[in-house]
């Protein structure tokens, strides 16, 4: 399976030939680099890490480090792993694939993995918008707003049954935290890409805010 991370830039509007108007999401996606890959032999299943966006090494844990090789010689053990190519990387995923000989450690995965008019599933953690009450969160219609009411008009009302179950079940809608999952949209048309400055446009909105991490599929329905 395919697979990018990126970071969603915002909105904008495309024109197609005829002059329609097509809504599309700007994602700078890569350059990606693979930081490992699973076989079945070694990890019982085949499948890559990918890693995006360069920082500075001492922005990553000492185990992050090491993990991508960065770790300087130790003079006591006389030990260091060898360094696989690749920069320091914020943000790693992985991706299932079926051929895992394709790839190699340090190789850069851009854009151009995708093309133009392809279906891809993107998913990213969206906005936050703390606690909320059953009207915001569920949509629920509230109380009347007449016969005497006073403080009833967004209450979620009755939440329980008789004294046959005496209890309130599992899962009842009730107001809680409202946002900030992790939620994916399928089959989303690929309309631009722009290997220069590693953006590509998909129609359509996704889950999160500006700047927020969002990761790039091959569609599974599509």
């Amino acid at each position: 399976m395919k697979g990018l991370v990126g970071i969603k830039l915002g909105m904008t509007q495309v024109f197609d030939e005829d002059g329609s108007v097509t809504p599309v999401t700007l994602i700078q996606a890569g350059p990606c680099y693979v930081t490992q890959v699973k076989t079945e032999d070694t990890d019982g299943y085949n499948a890559v890490q990918v890693g995006f966006d360069e920082v500075k090494a001492s922005r990553l844990s000492k185990a992050e480090r090491g993990h991508l090789g960065l770790l300087k010689a130790d003079a006591k053990h006389g030990t260091r792993k060898e360094a696989m190519g690749v920069p320091a990387l914020r943000h790693l995923n992985e991706f299932r694939i079926d051929n895992p000989s394709e790839y190699e450690l340090g190789q850069a995965l851009t854009v151009e993995t995708f093309d133009v008019g392809e279906k891809v599933d993107v998913t990213g953690i969206t906005k936050g918008r703390g606690f909320a009450g059953v009207v915001k969160r569920y949509g629920f219609k509230g109380g009347p707003k007449t016969h005497g009411q006073s403080d009833r008009w967004r209450a979620p009302g009755s939440i329980g049954a008789t004294s046959t179950t005496a209890r309130v079940f599992k899962g009842t809608r009730m107001a809680g935290r409202m946002g900030n999952d992790r939620h994916t949209v399928q089959n989303l048309k690929v309309m631009r890409i722009d290997s220069e400055r590693n953006l590509i446009a998909v129609k359509g909105a996704i889950p999160g805010s500006k700047g927020g991490v969002i990761i790039i599929r091959e569609a599974v329905k599509g």
